[in-house]
C-alpha cells in the first residue's frame, strides 16, 4: 500500500479555487440581481445563466477528479465530531453546486424562457411553462442558494480554523503542492 498524500492533486486545487471564485461571483451576481429592477439585472442575468451550467460542468469534472484521485487524511487528532462535520460539510458543498444550477436551469424552463447560453447556443427546457413550477423553483433556488452561501461561510471559516488556531497543515494541503 502506498503512503498517504499530504496535498490534493493539482487539477483537485485547480477546480477548487476556479469554482470557489465562480460560486462567490455568482452569489454576489444573485443578489445583485435580486436587487436590481435596472437594465443591469439582464446584463447579469446574462452573467448569470453561462456561469450557473459552467458550474455544473465543472462540478461533474470535480466529482470524477475527486473519486479517481487521493486526498490527504484529515488530522488524526481531530475530534470525531469534527471529522463528520468536514465530510457532511463536504457532501453539503457538492449536493449545492450540483443542485443549484439544475434548479435554475428548471425555474428558467418553468418560466417559458429560453436558457441561452450565447446569442447562439440554446439549452433544452427541463421542464415544460408553469407558473406555479416557476415560483416554487424561484424560492427554492433563493433558499438554496442561502444555504450554499453559509456553507461556503463555514468552509472559509474552518479553513481558517485549520491555518491559525490548529495549524495543522489542512489548508495547506489545498493551497500549493508538495513543500
Amino acid at each position: 500500500m502506498s503512503a498517504p498524500v499530504s496535498h490534493f492533486a493539482p487539477l483537485a486545487r485547480l477546480l477548487h479555487w476556479l469554482m470557489a471564485l465562480m460560486i462567490v461571483s455568482m452569489l454576489f451576481i444573485g443578489a445583485g440581481m435580486a436587487a436590481s429592477v435596472s437594465e443591469r439585472h439582464v446584463w447579469l442575468l446574462n452573467l448569470h445563466k453561462p456561469l450557473g451550467i459552467a458550474i455544473l460542468l465543472l462540478v461533474v469534472v470535480r466529482l470524477f477528479v475527486r473519486f479517481s484521485t487521493r486526498q490527504p487524511p484529515l488530522p488524526a487528532d481531530l475530534p470525531a465530531v469534527q471529522v463528520l462535520a468536514a465530510k457532511m460539510s463536504h457532501v453539503l458543498l457538492y449536493a449545492l453546486m450540483f443542485t443549484l444550477p439544475l434548479v435554475g436551469w428548471a425555474m428558467i424552463s418553468a418560466a417559458g424562457d429560453p436558457v441561452m447560453l450565447s446569442q447562439s447556443l440554446q439549452l433544452p427546457a427541463l421542464l415544460p411553462a408553469n407558473a406555479k413550477t416557476f415560483a416554487f423553483l424561484r424560492t427554492a433556488h433563493t433558499y438554496l442558494a442561502y444555504l450554499l452561501f453559509f456553507t461556503v461561510l463555514l468552509h472559509v471559516a474552518a479553513a481558517l480554523f485549520h491555518a491559525w488556531v490548529r495549524r495543522d497543515g489542512v489548508l495547506n494541503s489545498m493551497l500549493r503542492g508538495k513543500d
